[in-house]
């Protein structure tokens, strides 16, 4: 089974997705399941879950800005507040949720580079974005990931229609928590034009004065 666990619905500053879109299309694509995971919210998420299946997953999630970079958590229920690193951390397992750290060596967007002393407070290292521009921001997540011996996942980043299901994880089991948590499970993944990017700018900056 198949899961997206990355992307961003219209709640986003970035996005234009309404989430009923996004499960249509991850639907048609064949995914068992995806992670809404807008900027700073999880109400894509909570609008998403309404479109939840017996045999489709979704999982709410968010992208929290922190003063050290992005951090996702997955399988929330409540906003996260803070935006100090360590505190979002404590927010997201105050709820039993997953914290991951997302593309995490990618030098052009709001990375939050792991240090060491970080390493026991994350879960999972998102390990393939299908907006990694260069391949070795994908390779240094994982590189990162097996020497400190931290869970993996992947996502497609999606921002339109045409990337969901781009990247995600494979697993084998219903129970998708366990999975993620225990790293049961097998990434896969394929890069999304560059062009995507250049849209999502622009539709960042007309949203800016409109």
């Amino acid at each position: 089974m198949k899961y997206d666990l990355h992307s961003h619905s219209k709640y986003s500053s970035d996005g234009i997705l309404d989430p009923q879109k996004i499960i249509k299309v991850a639907i048609k694509k064949g995914l068992a399941g995806i992670a809404v995971t807008d900027h700073n919210t999880i109400k894509g998420g909570l609008e998403a879950k309404k479109y939840e299946t017996n045999d489709f997953k979704v999982i709410i999630g968010s992208e929290r800005m922190t003063n050290k970079g992005e951090v996702i958590g997955l399988f929330l229920s409540e906003e996260i507040k803070s935006k100090d690193f360590y505190d979002v951390i404590d927010e997201i397992k105050a709820q039993n949720g997953i914290v991951v750290i997302p593309h995490p060596f990618d030098e052009w967007r709001y990375a939050a580079f792991p240090d060491e002393k970080d390493v026991k407070y994350i879960d999972n290292v998102e390990v393939f974005n299908s907006r990694c521009i260069k391949e070795r921001y994908n390779r240094n997540a994982s590189e990162f990931a097996k020497k400190y011996k931290l869970g993996v996942t992947g996502g497609s980043d999606a921002h339109f229609a045409n990337e969901i299901g781009h990247a995600g994880i494979i697993v084998e089991t219903e129970d998708i928590y366990e999975a993620i948590l225990k790293n049961n499970l097998t990434v896969f993944g394929k890069t999304s034009t560059s062009l995507n990017h250049v849209f999502t700018k622009i539709l960042k900056t007309w949203r800016k004065h409109f």
